[in-house]
Order: structure tokens, then C-alpha cells, then sequence
């Protein structure tokens, strides 16, 4: 990101952040984007599966209603089915009527937008559907003036390499091509075999500096806010290390169980679904060192460091720092296998062996069919001196310092102190509290909509790169090697996990925060 863009971002990011609360049940507008993009066409390959009428034309259409696109644009659904433009604009319209932020939809707005949507029929093996594809943009760079392409492979991971390597093959993406972007979505391999194997292919095709991995969750607002909370304050900086912080937890907890998903889950679990991609981003958010500016590569590099300052973990490390369960009834689920050892819950006790955080654990943990729907980033500070206190009335209840960095489903900030009671010789919990939705409305972008929007404009800040996505594998494999042989545990719906996640921090003394 050159400077003049990092500047803008900030200014925005001050805006945001002081702009008065909105009046109730109105969709503020965005600050004007400070990133313009160039004319653009993006190709969707598989256009026709759920993804894209959920969350991408959806996506696009929210960018269009900001005035965050460029006049010039096509939004180019490719998949195999037969079908005209006009009933694939039927059914994105349906799909952006439902799940748009901006529902109900203006007729004239959605009216407007659709004339830049259009359908594209081919297999992704089909050599002559990429043939016509090509003519068919070359077309649009002559008459509407298209600077760039985009393509956005929302297909299965077997899918990837066949699609590139097709898009290679006609000149549309290669080292060469520098207007020329592609998504992939997660699961980003299975293991780290798998995935080395996928980046390799694909840097045969296409340059990394090209190829954005998308994971939603960097597109959430809270998760950004992380950055600036940390960077943008300087009371934060000279606290956030192994001196004065005694621990910190990530939970990523859902209250439904595997429902109609149970056939991907099963061969997948907790551990590669949450772990290695989600539980891992907010890992390096939050330890990571400060970056030498805003540009992307710079924060990604600040994040790898972290991943690599993570000791590959030994079968005995595993017993000792890792737990896993299913939930009471997960195996009769639909399409599970009865016999199955997948875990649905995973408890992590990880330790980054840096200056910043020596000797400090981070708890990570999440499942599903737990006590609610909540995603929390917990630090904990070191509890001060009690001799000072001792003659308090209540002098075993000085707390803890707890910062919570609440990301679902009521993104804030809450702060726990110790304060006085007053009119008695007591001390009590004070907590303060920043609630996005109080402070600044219930707007909340869509993750997407920012992903898109930078995956436009050719930044890549919030995707992942390779070497991040090999170095989480290489965690988790270990993880999951280690487990090779163990039972799997059980834990009741409703609950919080098994007791053995409980005992993972009670061996260091701590216990989990209650969400």
C-alpha cells in the first residue's frame, strides 16, 4: 500500500471511529472509499453453488450502493448449467433480496446494477469455454474500457489448480499479467502435504503477489479494529508483552451443532475447519510485533514471525497442550460415520517463544453445540501484589486486569478493573465497556463486502499468503499426528467443552473466562 493510501486509511479509520451515533433502523454511508478502483470485470466460477447468491453478488452489489466501484465493471457468473443472462440475474436477484444488509432492495438501484451482470456457460476443464471467455472480456476492454480482471474461484479445492492453470493457458493470468487477480477459497489443503503441493502448483501459473486466500474472518470490523486498537493507542504498546500479561484466551465457540453439514465436517473436524485458519488469524493479530508501515507485505510478515516463533509440537507436547471431544450425539448426526473420531471441540494451549511473549500461554479453543454463539479474544493481565491489600476486607478478590475483545455477536471492547467500594474497606470488579452498536449504530459492514472491495483494488492486507498457510499446517499436523492413537472424548450440548479443556488451564492455575 503506498503511503499516500496508508494515510487516507487512517484518516478514514478516524472518521469512523468520531463520526456522531446513527439515528435507529437508517444504513449510514460509508467515508468515501479512500482507494479508488479501475474498471473491472470479475468472473465467479462456480457461480451457480450457494456462495455466490449468499455472499458475492450480494457482496458487490452492497459496493455498488456505496459508490465504491468504478462506472465500469461486469460481475461474469461462469459455471456449467445452461442458462441466459437474464435468469441468472433472476436468481441473484432473489439471493440479494434475502441475504443483502440493504434488504429491502430499491428496483431501480437493483435494476441499474444488473445491467452489468451476466452469465457464461463452461465446464473448467473446457478449453474452448476459456477460448470464449477471453474474447468475450477482450470484447469489454475495447468497449467499455475494463482495465482489469478478476477471477474468483468459489469451486471446491480440486477445482483450483484445473481453473489456473486453464486461465494460464489463454494468457488471462501469469507472471506477466499484472492486471490480473485470482481468489481461492478456504480450505486452503487439508494437511500441510496437501497444501505445499497446492502452492507449488499454482506459483506455476500465477505469481503469489496475484493469488488472494480468502478467509471471511479477516473481514470482520472488529477484527480490523485489532490493528488500530493496538497501533493507533500508545497506552496499549508498553503493556502488551510477557511483563505484565499473565495469559491470553481466543474463543471461537458456535451453539449449532454439524446440521446437514455432517459429510464435509466429518472428514475435516474442528481442528482444520476453525484452527488452522480463524483461531490461527487471531492468533498473529494479536502477537504480532508492530509493523514498519501499513502495507500489506509488512503485516504479513509481522504475522508469519509469529507462526514461526510456535515450536513444531512433539506426540508427548500433544498430550500435554491438546484436547479434543465430540459433542453427546454428534455421530448419529446425518452422514456422519457412526464410529467416527472427529473432533467437534478443540483446546489449545500454545506458547510463542519470542522476546514479546516467552512463557506466556495462549488458550485457544472452540466447537461446536457449546453454551452459545461467541468469538472473544481475552487477555489477562498479571494479578498485582496482595500484601499491599491484605488488611482489605475482601483482599482474595483483587481481580485480575481483563481486556475482552468481543468480535461476536456484540463487537466491542470491555475493560475489568479494580476499584474501591464505597463507604467500605472492599474492593470490587468495575468493568467499561465499548459497544460498536451503541457508539456507532447497528451497521455493521459485511465481511465480504470489504474483501471484495480490496481484492478490487489490488490489496492484499487481509488475505493470506503462502507461507502463512504452510506454517499454521505445520502446527496442526502435529496436532493431529499426535492424536493418531488417542480416544476421543465426549462433552454434553450446552456446555462449555469436556472437563479435560477445563484442566488444561487449571494445571497453570487459570481457569476459562465466562463469556
Amino acid at each position: 500500500m503506498p503511503d499516500s493510501d496508508a494515510t487516507q486509511l487512517l484518516a478514514s479509520a478516524h472518521l469512523i471511529l468520531t463520526r456522531k451515533p446513527y439515528a435507529h433502523g437508517t444504513h449510514p454511508a460509508l467515508p468515501k472509499p479512500p482507494r479508488r478502483a479501475k474498471p473491472f470485470a470479475v468472473v465467479i466460477f462456480g457461480a451457480s453453488g450457494d456462495l455466490t447468491k449468499r455472499k458475492l453478488v450480494p457482496g458487490v452489489f452492497g459496493l455498488f450502493k456505496e459508490k465504491a466501484l468504478p462506472d465500469q465493471f461486469e460481475v461474469i457468473g461462469f459455471a456449467r448449467r445452461e442458462k441466459s443472462d437474464e435468469s441468472f440475474r433472476e436468481e441473484m436477484e432473489e439471493g440479494t433480496k434475502k441475504f443483502s444488509r440493504f434488504a429491502p432492495i430499491d428496483a431501480a438501484e437493483w435494476k441499474a446494477f444488473s445491467q452489468h451482470v451476466s452469465y457464461h456457460v463452461g465446464n473448467f476443464d473446457e478449453a474452448e469455454a476459456y477460448q470464449s471467455l477471453k474474447l468475450r472480456l477482450e470484447k469489454l476492454r475495447q468497449s467499455h474500457g475494463i482495465e482489469q480482471f478478476l477471477f474468483y474461484l468459489a469451486t471446491a479445492p480440486e477445482f483450483f489448480y484445473e481453473v489456473v492453470s486453464q486461465l494460464n493457458k489463454v494468457g488471462l493470468v501469469g507472471p506477466d499479467n499484472e492486471n490480473s487477480r485470482v481468489v481461492i477459497e478456504k480450505p486452503f489443503g487439508h494437511d500441510f502435504k496437501s497444501a505445499k503441493e497446492l502452492v507449488t502448483s499454482l506459483q506455476t501459473v500465477i505469481d503469489e503477489s496475484n493469488l488472494y486466500r480468502i478467509d471471511h474472518y479477516l473481514g470482520k470490523e472488529t477484527v480490523q479494529n485489532l490493528i488500530y486498537f493496538r497501533f493507533a493507542n500508545s497506552i496499549y504498546e508498553p503493556i502488551w508483552n510477557r511483563a505484565l500479561i499473565d495469559h491470553v484466551q481466543i474463543t471461537v465457540a458456535e451453539a449449532e451443532g454439524v446440521g446437514t453439514r455432517g459429510g464435509y465436517y466429518d472428514g475435516v473436524g474442528a481442528v482444520r475447519d476453525m484452527v488452522q485458519n480463524h483461531l490461527m488469524q487471531l492468533l498473529t493479530i494479536t502477537a504480532m510485533e508492530p509493523p514498519g508501515s501499513l502495507n500489506s507485505e509488512a503485516i504479513r510478515d509481522e504475522k508469519v514471525k509469529v507462526l514461526r516463533s510456535i515450536s513444531t509440537p512433539t506426540p508427548e507436547d500433544v498430550a500435554r497442550i491438546a484436547v479434543r471431544a465430540q459433542y453427546e450425539g454428534y455421530r448419529s448426526s446425518d452422514r456422519v460415520d457412526p464410529n467416527s473420531k472427529t473432533e467437534t471441540y478443540v483446546g489449545l494451549k500454545l506458547l510463542i517463544d519470542n522476546w514479546r511473549w516467552a512463557g506466556v500461554p495462549f488458550y485457544l479453543r472452540t466447537g461446536k453445540a457449546l453454551t452459545k454463539r461467541a468469538s472473544e479474544i481475552v487477555v489477562v493481565f498479571r494479578r498485582p501484589p496482595l500484601a499491599l491489600f491484605k488488611t482489605q476486607d475482601n483482599c482474595e478478590q483483587l481481580h485480575r486486569n481483563r481486556l475482552h475483545i468481543r468480535l461476536q455477536p456484540d463487537e466491542g471492547i470491555h475493560l475489568r478493573f479494580n476499584a474501591k467500594v464505597p463507604g467500605k474497606s472492599a474492593m470490587g470488579a468495575v468493568d467499561m465497556d465499548f459497544a460498536y452498536k451503541s457508539k456507532f449504530g447497528s451497521y455493521s459492514p459485511e465481511a465480504y463486502e470489504r474483501l471484495l472491495h480490496d481484492f478490487i483494488v489490488g490489496d492484499s492486507t487481509l488475505f493470506t499468503r503462502a507461507d502463512e498457510v504452510l506454517e499454521a499446517w505445520r502446527i496442526v499436523d502435529a496436532i493431529t499426528s499426535g492424536w493418531a492413537q488417542a480416544p476421543v472424548g465426549l462433552y454434553r450440548g450446552g456446555s462449555w467443552g469436556p472437563s479435560e479443556s477445563d484442566a488444561l488451564l487449571e494445571k497453570d492455575g487459570n481457569g476459562w473466562i465466562d463469556l
